[in-house]
C-alpha cells in the first residue's frame, strides 16, 4: 500500500522541479542566444572569406589582363602561355585562361580544388561561391580578348574552417561556464524549495517536527518563515487535540484518587474479557479491601486518606505490571479489583497472599498506632459465569476472609473447575508448536462505504483434548511459558503462506508485546515480510498500545522497518493502554482499533461515545484510519457508523469462521 504511493508522497509522479524548468528555461534561452551569435558571426565570416576570395579573383585577372596588355605581346601564344603559367604556379588559383575576341582558349591552365586538411562535409556546408574574374586584353585600340580567372578557394576554406572551429569553441565554452554557473545560483536560490518540500510532505503523514533553515531570497525567507510557523501552529493544535482526548479518557476511565480504572470502566472491561464469545478465556478476579479504612479517614483526614489509597494504587500497579494483560481498579473506598488472564487457581491464591502481604506492610506503616488488616477474595472464571456471577463470587470470598480479623486472602472453591494444570497447558502449547498444530480463524473487519472486508482478522487456535483452544485461553500461558514468540512466527508463516496464495484478500495479524520486544524475531519477522514481495503490503501488523507503552524504541524500530516495506501498522486495543495519545506523532501508524471495551453498550454509555467521536476526529485529522471491535448489537453498529468510524468488527458483522486450507 505504502509502495503504490511512495511517488506521490515524494513528488507528484511525472511533474518536473521548479529548478529543473528554471534551468530548462533560462539554459535554452541562453544556448539560443550562443547558437544565434554563433550562426550570425559565422555567416559574417563566410562572407567575409567569399568577398577576399572574389577580390583577389579580380586582382589575378586585372594583372594577367595588363600584362598581356602592355608588357607582353598577347598576339604571341608562346609569350602568354608562358606569363599564364608564371601566374598559376603561384597555386592562388583554380584556373587561368587567355581567351581571343572569337571565345577559343589561346592559353591557360587549371587544377582541381584539393582537400587541403578541411573535411569534404565542411567544404559541402560552406559551399564557397567561385567568382570568375574578367580582364581585357588589348593592343593600342585593338581588342585581342580577355583573361578569365578563378581564385583557389583553398585557403579560403581553411581560414573559414579555422574560424569556425574557434567559434564552436568559444560558444561551447561561453555556454558551459554560463550554464553551471546558472546551474549553481538556481541551486543556491532554490535550495530551500527542497527542504520546504520535505516540510510539505512531512505536514502530509502529519509530522510537525520538519522545521526549514536554509536562508535564500526575501521572498523564499517568508515563504519558509511561514511554513515553519505554520507547522508550529498545527503541532500545538495537535498536542491540545492530544491533551484533550488524554484528558477526556481520564476522567471517563480514572479513578481521579489512584489513576487505576474507574469501577464503570473496570466492570466494562472485565465484561468484555468474561462475556465475549471469542475472547472469553480462564482468568482469576481479585478483590482487595483495607480493614476499617474509614477509622484511618476519620482519624488523619481526607488528604492523608487520599495519600494511602495512592500507595496502595502504586502497589497494585506493581501488581498489574508484573502479570502480562491484567488490569485493575478501585471499586469505592479502599476495595480494589484486579483481573489477572490466564490465573490457575493454585497460582491466583499465592499471588494474592504476596499482594495482600505488600498492602499490609503500607497501611501498617502509615495507619500506625490504628489496628490494620487487609483482606482478598479470589473467584475463578468459570463455564458460563458471566460478570455479575464472578463479582458475586469473588464479593462472597472476600466476606470470607474478612471473617478472619487478620490479614489474609481466601480463594473460592474449585471443585467443579475443570482447567488444566500448568504442566498440562506446557504440553498441550509445546506439543502445538512442535508439530505447527495452528489453525488460523478470520473474521472480517467491515466498512459500509466497500462491499468487501477491509481485512481479515486473524485468530489462531490450537488443539487441546476437549477440542479446539481459542486463543484468549492459550495464549497467556504461551505468555508465561515463553513461548509466545513461537506461536507468533508460526502465525506468520501461516498467513504469509495464505497471502501468497491470496493476495487479493487483506489480512491482519496481532503481535504479542514479547514478539516485538525480541530482537530476534523482528529480524526474521521482517525478512520474512521481504521474502513475501507485495503481498505482504496486503497484511496488517497490529501492535498493542500497552506494547507501545513498554517498549518504544523496539515499537519504533519495527514500525519503521514495516513502513519501509510498505506493510501497513495499526494500533491495537486502542484506549485501554493508559499511553498519551501524542504518540502518533513519532510513529507512522495507518490505523487505531479501539478496544472493544470502549464499543460494548455504546449506545448507551455517552461519555464512551463523546470519547469515540474525540477520538475519530483527531485520527482522521492525521491520516489515521479507526476500526471498531467488538460490535455485536445493531444499535452498537449504527453509533460507530455516524461517528465516521472506518470500519467495524463483531459478531453482529460476522462471526469467525475457519480458514480453507
Amino acid at each position: 500500500m505504502a509502495r503504490k504511493h511512495t511517488c506521490i508522497h515524494r513528488t507528484q509522479c511525472g511533474a518536473a522541479t521548479l529548478r529543473t524548468i528554471l534551468l530548462l528555461f533560462t539554459g535554452s534561452l541562453l544556448v539560443l542566444v550562443l547558437v544565434v551569435g554563433f550562426v550570425t558571426s559565422y555567416g559574417y565570416f563566410r562572407t567575409y572569406v567569399s568577398e577576399q576570395l572574389a577580390g583577389h579573383a579580380r586582382d589575378g585577372a586585372t594583372a594577367v589582363g595588363l600584362s598581356l596588355s602592355n608588357a607582353i605581346d598577347a598576339r604571341d601564344p608562346v609569350a602568354a602561355a608562358s606569363l599564364i603559367d608564371a601566374v598559376f604556379d603561384s597555386g592562388r588559383y583554380l584556373s587561368v585562361r587567355y581567351l581571343n575576341h572569337q571565345g577559343r582558349e589561346v592559353a591557360g591552365r587549371a587544377m582541381t580544388l584539393s582537400d587541403s586538411g578541411v573535411p569534404s562535409w565542411f567544404r559541402a556546408f560552406a559551399d564557397l561561391e567561385l567568382t570568375v574574374a574578367e580582364a581585357e586584353v588589348v593592343r593600342g585600340w585593338s581588342r585581342l580578348g580577355k583573361v578569365e580567372v578563378v581564385s583557389n578557394p583553398g585557403r579560403a576554406y581553411t581560414d573559414l574552417w579555422r574560424i569556425t572551429i574557434g567559434l564552436v569553441a568559444s560558444t561551447a565554452i561561453i555556454g558551459g561556464v554560463g550554464l553551471f554557473a546558472l546551474f549553481l545560483l538556481l541551486k543556491r536560490t532554490l535550495r530551500p524549495l527542497r527542504a520546504l518540500e520535505r516540510q510539505a510532505q512531512a505536514l502530509g503523514n502529519r509530522d510537525f517536527r520538519q522545521r526549514v533553515t536554509v536562508k535564500s531570497t526575501r521572498e523564499v525567507n517568508q515563504v519558509t518563515a511561514a511554513m515553519n510557523q505554520m507547522a508550529d501552529d498545527l503541532g500545538q493544535l495537535f498536542e491540545g487535540q492530544a491533551k484533550l482526548i488524554q484528558h477526556l479518557r481520564r476522567v471517563n476511565n480514572e479513578d481521579p484518587v489512584t489513576g487505576l480504572a474507574s469501577r464503570s470502566a473496570f466492570d466494562q472491561r472485565l465484561k468484555v474479557e468474561v462475556e465475549s464469545e471469542e475472547k472469553a478465556a480462564p482468568g482469576a478476579l481479585i478483590l482487595v479491601q483495607l480493614w476499617d479504612f474509614s477509622a484511618y479517614n476519620q482519624t488523619y483526614g481526607r488528604s492523608e486518606a487520599d495519600r494511602l489509597l495512592l500507595r496502595a494504587a502504586v502497589v497494585v500497579n506493581g501488581f498489574v505490571a508484573a502479570h502480562m494483560g491484567s488490569f485493575a481498579g478501585r471499586r469505592n473506598g479502599a476495595e480494589f479489583c484486579i483481573y489477572v488472564p490466564g490465573a490457575m487457581p493454585a497460582d491466583a491464591g499465592i499471588w494474592c497472599q504476596d499482594l495482600v502481604a505488600e498492602l499490609d506492610g503500607v497501611y501498617a506503616d502509615l495507619a500506625a498506632p490504628l489496628e490494620t488488616a487487609v483482606h482478598a477474595g479470589v473467584a475463578r472464571t468459570g463455564e458460563g459465569r458471566g460478570i455479575r456471577e464472578l463479582l458475586a463470587a469473588a464479593d462472597e470470598t472476600l466476606r470470607l476472609a474478612q471473617a478472619n480479623e487478620e490479614t489474609g486472602c481466601h480463594l473460592a472453591e474449585t471443585e467443579k473447575e475443570g482447567h488444566h494444570n500448568l504442566e498440562t497447558w506446557r504440553v498441550i502449547i509445546s506439543q502445538a508448536i512442535r508439530e505447527q498444530n495452528l489453525s488460523l480463524w478470520l473474521q472480517p473487519m467491515v466498512s459500509e462505504h466497500q462491499s468487501q472486508p477491509v481485512y481479515h482478522q486473524v485468530f489462531s487456535r490450537i488443539d487441546g483434548p476437549e477440542g479446539p483452544l481459542k486463543a484468549g485461553a492459550f495464549i497467556p500461558m504461551a505468555e508465561r511459558f515463553g513461548l509466545i514468540s513461537d506461536i507468533d512466527r508460526l502465525l506468520m508463516q501461516r498467513v504469509l503462506k495464505r497471502l501468497a496464495e491470496r493476495p487479493d484478500e487483506p489480512l491482519a495479524v496481532s503481535l504479542s508485546s514479547a514478539s516485538v520486544a525480541s530482537e530476534s524475531f523482528r529480524k526474521e519477522m521482517l525478512a520474512m515480510l521481504e521474502e513475501a514481495g507485495s503481498p505482504a503490503e496486503n497484511l496488517w501488523i497490529g501492535i498493542s498500545e500497552h506494547t507501545i507503552h513498554h517498549h518504544r524504541t523496539a515499537v519504533g524500530l519495527l514500525v519503521k522497518a514495516l513502513v519501509r516495506l510498505g506493510v501497513p501498522v495499526l494500533v491495537d486495543r486502542f484506549g485501554v493502554g493508559g499511553v498519551p495519545f501524542s504518540y502518533l506523532r513519532n510513529l507512522s501508524v495507518q490505523a487505531l482499533r479501539i478496544d472493544n471495551s470502549f464499543i460494548h453498550d455504546i449506545d448507551t454509555h455517552d461519555d464512551n461515545r463523546f470519547y469515540l467521536e474525540s477520538v475519530v476526529s483527531i485520527a482522521h485529522s492525521r491520516g489515521v484510519k479507526v476500526f471498531a471491535t467488538g460490535v455485536e448489537t445493531s444499535a452498537e453498529y449504527s453509533v460507530v457508523t455516524k461517528l465516521g468510524i472506518d470500519g467495524a468488527m463483531g459478531y453482529h458483522l460476522g462471526r469467525p469462521f475457519a480458514a480453507e486450507h
